[in-house]
């Protein structure tokens, strides 16, 4: 069966026929596709009888790293979602899940942006396979994405070990045709796992099964030399081989001529296949190109794994550039060949940078808070990562800081306790729930001098509106944090109500203590989804 499929979809529809009992992600491009498309397919469809997909959104990456844990301890096959810096998030769950091992398949899909398309950071997750010393895959077209979720499984359980998938943007966001199964694998059976220790970390249980991962290093190399997935052709002149990864074989074979004669590894499974590149060492390489997409991962391990007289090139030394996304273009000159003719650049259309929408209730929350801002002679707001995070650009010009997802809410608890006054904090629903609650209790207990402005448009707006964990219980979770219930204020941010969101801004700034301020009113776009689909009924 043929389909023509996003990354993203590939993935998720290698998941779903490799027998995926449950999705469990935080949306966060350019991964949310992933959790989408398994929504729309799976969700409470049942096959041979089997329980339908579980595929919903968690409030945060942890949980939902933990989520898929949980599944994978009960035998049952998990799939976990989040871009790059949901890593971070997940970082504490994901690391000792390493030392836990699994029981049904877990995969872990991270998904890097680097040039940060959307995203504060280019970091790149490999790192993080390394850092837990657990296999990791990256595939370097669509239909090995699909192909690899079911080997990633099956890899999962033989080895009792989670497997990290990374793939990067363009990966995510490129079409191709894919070839498919035609029947879905059954689900696993319920199962408990044999030792359950493992899945207690006392330090005792913990030293234990670190030294049983430690031992399995061999046998995750030997997996990744012998399992296809990796793969080197040497070249008619050995003495110049080329290192590729992942997305970046493409960018290299859209350049590359045969008679060059260079050897190529070919990378998409790691651990790095050490025997493979000793192989290229033995016919002859003295100078290795590293063409990888995101940060020097596999180039500075490579200078530990070659001869001191192997040249290792790459990023590092200025072949390719250092920062953002590999092109075609900066691949071709790093195999010495000539730059192809450039066009000139488009003057007939005008850039048109991010912009909140027109009708966003964000305008209006901005509009009444600028106009209080500027009756305090030094005023400071922390922003967050949302879709509101454009107040920072014209015309609002409105937020001082923006850092990561809930440091709106303690970063103006820091500044506050500094002798910062007004120090307010705007964050959204969603984020709010994702990693602001904490921040909150942390000012109710400090009885911090903060304002918390919660902008609650109902849904998960900046990823195209996935549900929001709070939505309906936002004043709740405030009161039961602590906030007294007097300072909790709700507003509807629209124009007509401009004075009375101001009154309720200036009586919360000019309260010794912590209050929250939520303005609520549905995101626009969801708004008009919504009554679409009610004019349908």
């Amino acid at each position: 069966m043929k389909h023509l499929l996003l990354g993203d979809e590939a993935i998720a529809q290698g998941a779903i026929d490799a027998g995926l009992s449950g999705v469990y992600a935080y949306p966060g491009t350019p991964s949310t596709e992933v959790t989408e498309y398994i929504q729309l397919k799976a969700k409470g469809e049942r096959t041979n009888g089997e329980s339908p997909i579980q595929c919903r959104w968690a409030t945060n990456e942890k949980t939902a790293m933990e989520a898929a844990l949980g599944m994978s301890y009960m035998g049952k096959r998990a799939l976990v979602c989040m871009k790059h810096v949901g890593m971070n998030v997940c970082a504490d769950a994901f690391m000792n899940a390493a030392i836990t091992g699994v029981n049904g398949g877990l995969i872990v899909l991270a998904a890097d942006d680097p040039s940060m398309h959307s995203s504060q950071n280019e970091q790149d997750s490999r790192f993080y396979a390394k850092f837990a010393m657990i296999p990791c895959l990256e595939p370097s077209n669509q239909q090995e994405a699909y192909d690899m979720m079911a080997y990633g499984f099956d890899l999962s359980e033989q080895l009792r070990t989670p497997v990290l998938l990374r793939v990067t943007t363009r990966m995510a966001h490129s079409r191709a045709v894919v070839n498919t199964v035609e029947k879905p694998r059954e689900q696993n059976t319920m199962s408990m796992p044999k030792d359950v220790n493992h899945f207690i970390l006392l330090p005792a249980f913990a030293k234990r099964n670190y030294a049983e991962l430690v031992a399995a290093q061999p046998t995750f190399v030997a997996r990744s030399e012998q399992d296809g997935h990796n793969v080197y052709t040497r070249g008619t002149k050995p003495e110049k081989a080329i290192l590729t990864t992942g997305i970046a074989y493409n960018y290299l074979m859209e350049n590359y001529d045969a008679r060059m004669g260079c050897s190529i590894l070919r990378v998409t499974q790691y651990p790095l296949p050490a025997a493979l590149i000793a192989e290229m060492v033995k016919d002859g390489a003295k100078e290795v190109l590293v063409v990888e997409e995101g940060q020097p991962v596999v180039e500075e391990l490579l200078r530990g794994m070659v001869p001191s007289d192997v040249a290792v090139k790459g990023r590092l030394t200025g072949e390719l550039p250092r920062m953002g996304e590999l092109t075609p273009d900066s691949v071709r000159r790093a195999i010495g060949l000539d730059p192809l003719p450039e066009h000139a650049p488009e003057t007939i259309v005008v850039g048109r940078p991010p912009a909140l929408c027109q009708g966003c209730g964000h305008r209006d929350m901005y509009a009444a808070l600028n106009e209080v801002a500027r009756e305090y002679p030094s005023p400071r707001i922390f922003g967050d990562i949302g879709c509101y995070t454009l107040g920072a650009l014209s015309p609002f010009h409105a937020i001082h800081a923006c850092v990561e997802m809930g440091a709106s809410v303690t970063m103006a608890k820091g500044a506050a306790d500094a002798g910062q006054h007004p120090a307010i904090a705007v964050i959204g629903d969603s984020t709010f729930t994702h990693s602001g609650m904490t921040g909150l209790l942390d000012c109710v207990n400090a009885n911090a001098n903060v304002v918390v402005l919660i902008s609650d448009n109902l849904t998960t707006g900046m990823t195209g509106g996935q549900d929001s964990a709070g939505t309906g219980r936002l004043e709740q979770i405030c009161y039961g944090v602590g906030v007294p219930q007097e300072h909790v204020r709700v507003v509807v941010p629209l124009p007509k109500n401009m004075e009375e969101i101001k009154q309720v801004l200036r009586e919360e700034i000019d309260y010794p203590g912590t209050s929250v301020v939520i303005a609520r009113r549905e995101c626009i776009q969801t708004l008009k989804r919504h009554l679409k689909a009610a004019k349908k009924q």
